[in-house]
């Protein structure tokens, strides 16, 4: 894993100066003492406001194009945007710094769009296309207001981000990352070199095509934290990610593409749903449940026993009356016989309305067996058992147990004889695969929503380098 950014990187308030505070034009006068090329003169226009910085104006020395400084006393070079040439105004006289004479690309958003961000107008003043070593390209826009300073706008083709530099570090934490007001903020792009590939418009550094600077980035949902350094300084920048549609009603923005994989600190549209899903989902089982328990247990309980032989020979017992006091109710029948072994009783339950005649029936069987292999001492079956009638409608009742028992012979093992059978019946029912059928029901929505959620954070975060150093919390 590449090294992380060394804990005393302090940011410098103006961009890309050093630690002190010193003006973009103070750090230029510091390193560069000449600049030889074609000059041309400046001429100061008065800007309303006296906090507000002058414009000034000169004709290009390399074209003749007319050029307009919007940060007068900031602006260290500006690209002209007639031909190209990088241009040094931190002097009286201007000074071609770098002159190419491939085409003026087209931009998204021309110099000079004024928008609205925040509440704020911003002009877009400048333009970079940077990339890693070629690969990877992404726009960055300098965007200004007098009163407010500068703002980085960048773009990937995926969505915006409205970046702004720190005037103080952020702070390391023990885990991998740093935190900003609390905030923590993960990491996502190891160290990698960046270059400027295209320069247009003015900046308050000496920008200029092949500058390198070694760059990582921290990511949270919605926000990141950029680090930026080269030889002269180390520069933190924060930046928030913006509404594509914002941008677009902004500067006229192009949309942007939809599908490919998600933004590092694009906020996964599916969590906030997820988790509010789930804690429905939550609230209504517990509902459920207590609903279940209420209404859904037995009452009334009456019990009738049959003492029949395991002979095959069928006996019957009645048991009532049952009262039906409910619209429809559910009733329960349960058969136990403790003592059987090696044999079964067919049950069959006949319950009858006595006022309307209607009949109700079910069949189930209680049985027993037991006996020695191999592999040691066996048994199965099962001595109790239940039937359930559902939506029983309201009335009088009588409930016919006929029952037959037999004995296991074949595997020549002692069989019971004969059985004790006992049957209680009783008012309402429990069905438990309706509670379990109810729960899916009230889960899946949620469930789904939480896989998508994330399925999406898993393409979020295959884009990263650390991608599988941590989960998704």
């Amino acid at each position: 894993m590449p090294p992380e950014p060394p804990d005393n990187d302090k940011p410098s308030p103006w961009g890309r100066g050093d630690d002190s505070v010193q003006s973009p034009r103070e750090a230029v006068e510091d390193i560069v003492e000449s600049v030889a090329g074609a000059r041309a003169e400046k001429t100061v226009i008065a800007v309303d406001g006296d906090d507000a910085p002058a414009a000034e104006q000169f004709n290009c020395p390399n074209c003749g194009g007319s050029i307009e400084v919007k940060a007068a006393g900031y602006t260290v070079s500006i690209a002209c945007q007639y031909c190209g040439s990088t241009l040094d105004v931190t002097q009286p006289d201007v000074r071609i710094i770098q002159r190419y004479e491939e085409e003026v690309r087209k931009l998204e958003i021309p110099l000079g769009t004024r928008g609205e961000l925040g509440g704020i107008e911003w002009e877009v003043i400048g333009y970079l296309r940077r990339s890693e070593n070629g690969a990877y390209p992404w726009d960055e826009y300098l965007l200004f207001n007098p009163y407010h300073g500068y703002r980085y706008l960048d773009t990937d083709g995926r969505g915006w981000t409205l970046g702004k530099q720190l005037t103080a570090s952020p702070e390391k934490q023990k885990m991998i990352g740093f935190s900003v007001d609390g905030e923590f903020y993960e990491p996502f792009y190891a160290q990698t070199p960046a270059q400027v590939d295209y320069v247009l418009g003015e900046f308050s550094w000496r920008a200029e095509v092949g500058e390198q600077v070694m760059t990582a980035d921290y990511v949270r949902p919605g926000k990141m934290l950029s680090w930026e350094r080269n030889d002269r300084e180390t520069v933190w920048s924060l930046g928030e990610l913006l509404d594509a549609k914002d941008v677009e009603e902004a500067f006229g923005a192009p949309e942007r593409r939809a599908g490919g994989l998600p933004m590092p600190h694009e906020p996964s549209p599916h969590r906030r749903n997820a988790g509010t899903m789930m804690k429905i989902a939550a609230v209504a089982s517990v509902f459920l449940l207590f609903v279940s328990c209420m209404f859904g247990g037995t009452s009334d309980p009456q019990t009738t026993t049959i003492n029949l032989a395991t002979d095959g020979t069928e006996q019957s017992a009645k048991i009532g009356p049952i009262v039906l006091d409910r619209a429809t109710q559910g009733v329960t029948v349960e058969a136990r016989s403790p003592g059987i072994d090696n044999a079964w009783v067919d049950l069959s339950f006949t319950l009858t309305n006595d006022e309307t005649g209607d009949v109700y029936e079910a069949n189930n069987v209680v049985e027993s067996y037991s006996g020695r292999d191999a592999e040691g001492n066996w048994s199965e079956g099962s001595r109790a058992t239940q039937s359930k009638f559902s939506m029983i409608p309201r009335g009088r009742y009588q409930l016919d147990v006929y029952a037959s028992g037999s004995q296991w012979l074949e595997g020549q093992y002692a069989a019971s004889s004969n059985a004790l059978v006992e049957v209680t019946v009783a008012k309402g029912a429990t069905f438990f695969s309706n509670i379990v059928l109810a729960l899916l029901l009230v889960f899946i929505p949620a469930l789904w929503t939480w896989f998508k959620h994330l399925g999406f954070e898993s393409r979020r975060k295959s884009d990263s380098d650390f991608a599988g150093d941590d989960d998704d919390d």
